[in-house]
């Protein structure tokens, strides 16, 4: 993996204690108590409880020589470094070094699951760094202390690019083309800006005023924005292309998948990405009440990701009668595995959420344990009352292998389902993969080069579009990436970061 700084170049200074990780136990940022935050769409985490603490977690970073946490992150964010910064309160100078590989640390800080902690070599036998937590407080820090003003180009190069899409991809993209001097519009089709950090992310996890300074700061530095305007259907794709020397394709993984099961036709079935949207849009002040709302509603999420727990927190948020999350897969244990998921990669361990919490301490799971979620459960069916109403959802436990356990079957009351099954690609409803005559993967991506290139000259491809369904951390740097691709193809050269190449993937066994 190529970062943008190697960890050859890192300033590696000894860490201001080099003891820290015997002496300072693992704090992470304290959430609120439970009964006060589902009463609000605020953060869930107590605010101004993370900087008095961050620099005694930061001491914990081990100076260990060979930060494995570079690789596990696909930045490259300079982590021992900032550590280091932190733990000896230079809040500028540890500013600059994280946003020299992230455009966007507050939004990762706050949404990203942290694969580098996986990749900590303290987390070979104690709790990690909280490197999430150090990452946040060092972009909130630089939101206080102003440092980071917009960085406009010293000079235009003439030169054209379109972005469609913005996500964390296409903002990351946007910006890094922007600075390097070429003139950008970005296109989102949405009537506001952000992509899933809008509407599909719960507020509870990320404020919005977040999203919001960030697109001042690009628009300050010159970057256009056209929200309201489907590429395809607005304005055609193909003459979009004519207008810009350069098209960068980063819509996302918009296709949902489906769950193809008798009684899927019933009403009050509905996909996360139509619900999560509309509780978006009651926080924004566009909507009074979300008319999928699940107040006083039976509630079952068909998906064990963090979609389906966004969708958990928000029900509960609601005032839902009940809520139960479905898993297909079996609980994981408390440890990682060593010999299926050795550090450093990333392991699938038992994990409670925010929202599992709410649910948990709120008494609205109905499983046996208090935890919201059943594993190991598939779905078999629905069924509904004479108004074509669901009421039912008809499940059995399965194996390893994902085969019906003989015996297991059940009936789980419901009125409300909601599908949080992931997504396959980019949507072509729009026309844009049609009208630009995209080629696709058989999976549904998009189909592009080690260079970001598509099939069609000046068209790029980045993020979740080509990629398939990620992490915003993965979205920031194919942003980064494919960014500095369409400035060689621009002017012949680039010295913008490339963090990633689009082969590139996850540590995992």
């Amino acid at each position: 993996m190529m970062h943008g700084l190697s960890c050859a170049d890192a300033r590696m200074t000894a860490m201001a204690d080099p003891k820290g990780f015997l002496t300072t136990p693992r704090q992470d940022w304290p959430r609120r108590p439970v009964e006060e935050r589902v009463r609000d769409w605020n953060e869930v985490y107590v605010p101004g409880a993370l900087l008095p603490v961050i620099s005694k977690q930061a001491d914990r970073c081990m100076d260990c020589g060979v930060p494995f946490c570079h690789d596990a992150c696909p930045l490259g964010n300079l982590i021992p470094e900032w550590n280091d910064l932190v733990s000896r309160g230079d809040w500028r100078a540890a500013s600059d070094r994280l946003h020299a590989t992230n455009n966007f640390p507050e939004f990762t800080g706050r949404l990203c699951p942290a694969p580098c902690e996986a990749g900590c070599v303290l987390a070979i036998n104690q709790p990690a760094v909280t490197i999430k937590n150090v990452e946040c407080a060092i972009a909130d820090r630089a939101w206080e202390d102003g440092l980071t003003p917009p960085r406009p180009p010293e000079r235009l190069s003439g030169r054209t690019v379109a972005v469609i899409g913005s996500g964390p991809t296409g903002l990351a993209a946007a910006q890094q083309l922007t600075r390097a001097g070429h003139t950008v519009a970005v296109y989102e089709r949405d009537d506001r800006l952000g992509g899933l950090m809008r509407y599909g992310i719960p507020a509870f996890k990320m404020e919005k005023h977040h999203l919001e300074r960030r697109l001042e700061q690009m628009a300050a530095e010159g970057t256009k924005f056209r929200a309201s305007t489907v590429v395809g259907l607005d304005v055609g794709a193909a003459e979009l292309r004519s207008r810009y020397d350069a098209l960068v394709v980063a819509t996302g993984a918009t296709a949902w998948r489906e769950l193809p099961v008798p009684g899927r036709e019933l009403d009050g079935i509905h996909q996360a990405m139509e619900y999560l949207p509309l509780a978006n849009r009651v926080c924004e002040g566009d909507l009074a009440l979300s008319p999928l709302s699940a107040a006083g509603r039976h509630v079952v999420i068909v998906g064990g990701g963090d979609t389906g727990a966004d969708c958990l927190g928000t029900a509960v948020r609601e005032g839902a009668a009940s809520v139960t999350q479905l898993d297909i897969y079996a609980r994981p244990g408390a440890e990682r595995d060593e010999d299926t998921e050795p550090w450093p990669t990333y392991p699938k361990i038992y994990r409670l959420s925010a929202a599992h919490e709410e649910a948990r301490d709120l008494r609205t799971a109905p499983a046996a344990d208090a935890d919201a979620r059943l594993f190991a459960a598939s779905t078999l069916r629905f069924t509904g009352d004479a108004d074509g109403r669901v009421r039912g959802l008809h499940l059995v436990e399965v194996d390893a292998r994902r085969r019906p356990v003989p015996g297991t079957g059940r009936t789980l009351p419901c009125d409300l389902v909601l599908l949080a099954l992931g997504f396959s690609g980019p949507d072509r409803a729009d026309g844009l993969v049609d009208q630009l005559g995209l080629a696709l993967e058989p999976r549904g991506t998009l189909a592009r080069d080690a260079g970001f290139a598509t099939n069609v000259p000046g068209v790029f491809a980045a993020g979740d579009a080509a990629r398939g369904q990620s992490l915003i951390v993965w979205a920031i740097a194919e942003g980064r990436a494919v960014a500095a691709a369409v400035d060689r193809y621009l002017t012949g050269d680039s010295r913008l970061p490339a963090p990633i190449a689009p082969g590139d993937r996850p540590m995992a066994v």
